[in-house]
């Protein structure tokens, strides 16, 4: 026992202190169950809230509000039945998966394998390429509905998602009730859900996440009895397991992550202080449970997933050209023999490009238009006899009289093998046209810049050639194998530079592609300061006779799948951040709090779906947000000043709990401000996400739990609070339903709901009554409904002159062929014809005169033409005329321009003078700006490394 000793050593008892006077407890402040957290790391005010151990009536709610999800997700799936906004990148790349094409996207491949799966259980194999939006499903009978059926489950179970998770932090069942109806009734949601694209799995998986880590959260809370229990591990793996599916899916997962992992060290934080029940060696395995969790668990998951990608994809595809040589030579086709080390005078190779990854140096006999107007030199990413070269000395090897050898083969019976060393000059023959590599000082055709010259082929079979064919190859050794390959040529194994010898440029290639007259190739200069990854080349392949079977061999090096898995990682990350080009609807981080504008999706049929959120849940889970921040700042300032708010564990659970969520909330918004690719209104989902949780916690809270407002005691204003909010985010959501459907909408209705000019939606789209759609041509169920026709022509009435709208000039005579040419029918005389300027939008659309003029000044018009023939009889009636009767010629008019272009057979004298449409005046949206509002998507990986890589 310790002693109280005095000055001279000697023990003495201590004074007793007085005992403390007795405290009448106070009724009115009852104990908290939380008083344990002053003797560990329990958490003051928490109860269990296992999701496991709800009352029946809970799961029975719940069950309810899955239902109506499934109502509201899935009805009119099938609507509309052709390619919708990035359906054209995900639906084509389940095309590819079946196909085993090899293709290169900035999102790793969970979802778009999901997608692939179902799909393929439906059917589908692969044959339609969804290359355009408004491309028909219907025709090539495309399983589309089995393929959006994915997205819409993983939005159906997002609602239970967040009922549970509102119940795990504590939540009435009335207040998790209204956030799974907010998510429900949400158009953007909705609108994401119905298609194939990838962000409703997002959503899903970053719902679960946030679910299984609530819950873990809520165990870890309950204290030292709860760790390391069934329960307790349970939600800490699907914890892991969330976050390798969200990661999984899109690299928005890192933002997850980042949430998950600060909170984890929180708790690690808090728990290392209680040092009277947590020893180190306990708090090591508390640190190793969640290492394993949640880094081990989600990062197995992950790769797991790319180990499945790249079993699917063994063939080319168009994206293998972003890969390496060496990851290329793992996919079908494109793997080759083992080929000679040493690479002589007179072998015959093919010469690859380093940094644009497999482009041969190539060559076809066809000349530049511009410039030397000499043969083209490109890089082409395929295999083919045009990229073989012959590599020749600057002279001629001299005979036993010292004499040259001349012809290609004067390199083959050589005493000594002729190595190629650093510093050698050669001169590089193109076997298939005679032509050899030739550089001068002229501009490139496409590159016009004064530090790049033209690369062409230049001379004939036999012809010596002259000095500009010199090119002096200088190895970099830091990026050539060792050893011999740093002192001579070596296939594979050496990446040199080839110099010309009379203007001291490099031989360089980037990403610029040349016109069509040279196939698209890409272009190849001669640059002088060029970088120097577009100016290392390599050998690939290597044929000579003096090498035979017993010489030494070179093939690339399998780079396994790890080092394919990590160099697709870096692809995928330089190309996702080179997406920087504008797109006609991207939108910044501060917009999409405020719902500022949205996306437009589909437009067809006087329909359209344009991705837009339901106004009162982003406006109310944006208040939450702020109203927590202002909370925040007011209860610091308390803080600071000694006022004790946090010794009230309702005052504590609130910053605790509800800054949880607006700390997702940030998470998954604030790191897009440091993005400068292209960005959209749906990447704010999985912070909408959060920051609805963030509302309905607020609102529980106050009506339920904080005694302030003495709303706890009257259940009541919970229950018909969270009624009247979820009924006005009922209406609001079925005002504007018809752009999440792709329903019918009249104009009037449209402009009504339309409450700011940046929701761009175009409202000349709808027809003006629904009746104008009933008397739309009928349609298949499922089926888009056809372009209307415009109405007809006034009929022309016996013995009176045909009646030419205004502004038509010169029609033709009465009598004599028209445009088509088809002769009437038999039985039927023409008694006149006419002709009239109609004028449309960019959807087609019929627009009246009111409208032409109130565009005018406002738009560009553009002439075009089309021809219809109508049969009248003497009465003025339009005669129909069945397929069966009318000639073959005369079946069908010239097809529309905006399809296919103008009719080539179009006679000259039938086409409407210019005069009657109004001038083009300054335009304010023109033809390039009206093509720009046209739902558009967005752009796919294949091209982000352009500009980046032109800049090199």
């Amino acid at each position: 026992m310790a002693r109280s000793l005095t000055a001279k050593g000697s023990s003495q008892p201590r004074r007793a202190s007085p005992s403390p006077r007795p405290q009448t407890p106070n009724p009115s402040k009852p104990k908290s169950k939380g008083s344990k957290a002053k003797e560990d790391y329990t958490s003051e005010g928490v109860e269990d809230n296992d999701v496991f151990l709800l009352p029946v009536s809970d799961y029975q709610v719940m069950l309810a509000v899955t239902v109506a999800a499934a109502i509201v997700r899935l009805f009119r799936i099938y609507q509309p039945s052709s390619v919708v906004f990035d359906e054209v990148h995900f639906g084509g790349f389940a095309s590819k998966y079946i196909k085993g094409r090899f293709f290169m996207d900035v999102h790793p491949p969970l979802a778009k394998l999901m997608i692939t799966l179902f799909g393929w259980l439906a059917g589908f194999n692969g044959d339609f390429d969804f290359k355009d939006i408004g491309k028909d499903y219907l025709e090539p009978g495309v399983p589309y509905v089995a393929m959006r059926l994915f997205p819409a489950l993983c939005g159906i179970f997002l609602v239970p998602c967040m009922f549970l998770t509102l119940k795990a932090v504590g939540c009435r069942t009335t207040t998790a009730a209204l956030g799974a109806g907010l998510i429900i009734f949400e158009n953007g949601l909705l609108t994401q859900a119905r298609l194939i694209l990838l962000d409703s799995p997002l959503m899903i998986a970053t719902g679960f996440t946030a679910l299984a880590f609530t819950s873990f959260t809520n165990q870890q809370e309950l204290g030292p009895a709860k760790a390391f229990q069934p329960s307790w591990w349970f939600w800490l793996a699907m914890t892991g397991l969330g976050l390798g599916i969200t990661l999984s899916i899109k690299w928005v997962g890192l933002f997850t992550i980042a949430w998950v992992g600060t909170l984890t060290l929180v708790q690690l934080w808090v728990m290392l202080g209680d040092y009277k029940h947590v020893s180190m060696r306990l708090f090591a395995k508390h640190f190793m449970a969640r290492v394993f969790c949640l880094i081990v668990i989600p990062m197995t998951f992950y790769m797991a997933m790319f180990g499945v990608h790249f079993l699917c994809l063994v063939n080319p595809g168009e994206g293998d050209g972003f890969m390496s040589s060496e990851f290329q030579s793992t996919l079908n086709s494109k793997g080759m023999q083992d080929v000679p080390a040493d690479v002589l005078f007179g072998s015959r190779v093919t010469i690859r490009h380093v940094n644009t990854q497999g482009g041969y140096l190539h060559s076809h006999p066809l000349m530049y238009p511009t410039g030397s107007k000499q043969q083209q030199i490109t890089l082409y990413p395929h295999k083919d006899d045009n990229n073989i070269w012959l590599l020749e000395n600057q002279t001629q090897p001299l005979d036993i009289h010292g004499e040259p050898i001349n012809g290609t083969g004067a390199w083959y019976n050589l005493p000594d093998l002729p190595y190629i060393k650093d510093g050698s000059i050669l001169r590089i023959y193109h076997l298939p046209t005679h032509r050899r590599l030739h550089s001068h000082d002229v501009r490139p055709p496409v590159t016009e810049a004064d530090w790049q010259n033209e690369v062409s082929a230049y001379g004939y079979e036999g012809f010596d050639g002259d000095a500009n064919d010199f090119f002096r190859v200088e190895i970099v050794k830091k990026k050539s194998k060792g050893g011999v390959a740093q002192e001579r040529l070596r296939t594979i194994d050496t990446k040199f530079r080839l110099v010309h010898v009379m203007t001291g440029c490099v031989l360089f290639s980037h990403k610029v592609k040349l016109p069509d007259w040279a196939s698209e190739q890409q272009e190849v200069t001669c640059a002088r300061g060029g970088t120097l990854p577009n100016s290392l080349w390599y050998v690939e392949s290597n044929e000579h006779p003096s090498l035979d079977e017993n010489a030494e061999k070179v093939n690339y090096r399998n780079p396994g799948f790890f080092g394919k898995f990590w160099e697709l990682q870096k692809v995928m990350w330089k190309t996702n951040a080179g997406l920087v080009e504008s797109h006609a609807w991207d939108s910044r981080p501060e917009a999409w709090p405020i719902l500022r504008r949205g996306i437009n999706f589909w437009g067809k049929d006087h329909r359209q779906i344009y991705l837009i959120g339901n106004p009162i849940v982003w406006w109310s889970a944006t208040a939450a947000v702020v109203i927590y921040a202002l909370f925040k700042g007011i209860a610091v300032l308390r803080w600071q000043r000694s006022c004790g708010d946090y010794s009230n564990a309702t005052f504590k659970r609130f910053d605790y709990e509800i800054g949880t969520s607006v700390l997702g909330w940030a998470f998954h918004y604030f790191p897009f401000y440091l993005m400068q690719r292209q960005l959209f209104l749906h990447h704010y989902f999985p912070a909408l996400y959060f920051a609805v949780m963030a509302f309905c916690q607020t609102y529980d809270f106050i009506t339920a739990r904080v005694p302030t407002f003495r709303m706890k005691e009257h259940p009541i204003i919970n229950k018909a609070g969270a009624t009247a909010f979820l009924a006005l985010t009922i209406v609001v959501f079925w005002l504007y339903s018809p752009l999440a459907y792709g329903n019918a909408w009249t104009k009037a209705e449209c402009n009504r709901v339309k409450l700011f000019s940046t929701w761009d939606w175009d409202c000349n789209t709808f027809l003006d009554s629904y009746d104008a759609y009933a008397s739309l041509p009928a349609q298949a169920a499922g089926q888009t409904p056809p372009m209307s026709s415009p109405p007809p022509a006034p009929p022309v009435q016996a013995g009176q002159p045909p009646q030419i709208p205004v502004g038509i000039a010169n029609p033709p005579e009465a009598g004599k062929p028209g445009i088509s040419g088809a002769p009437p029918p038999p039985g039927q005389r023409i008694l006149s014809r006419e002709e009239r300027v109609e004028y449309r939008d960019q959807f087609g659309n019929l627009l009246n005169e009111e409208q032409v003029k109130a565009l005018e000044g406002k738009v560009e018009f553009k002439t075009r033409y089309e021809t219809r023939t109508r049969v009248v009889d003497a009465d003025g009636n339009e005669i129909p005329q069945p397929d069966a009767e009318v000639p073959q010629e005369a079946a069908v008019a010239p097809p529309h321009p905006d399809v296919q272009g103008v009719d080539s057979e179009t006679t000259k004298r039938s086409l409407v003078a210019d005069e009657p449409i109004p001038p083009a005046k300054k335009s304010v949206e023109g033809e390039k700006e009206r093509e720009g509002k046209a739902p558009k998507p967005a752009s796919e990986g294949n091209e982000a490394t352009a500009k980046s890589d032109e800049a090199a």
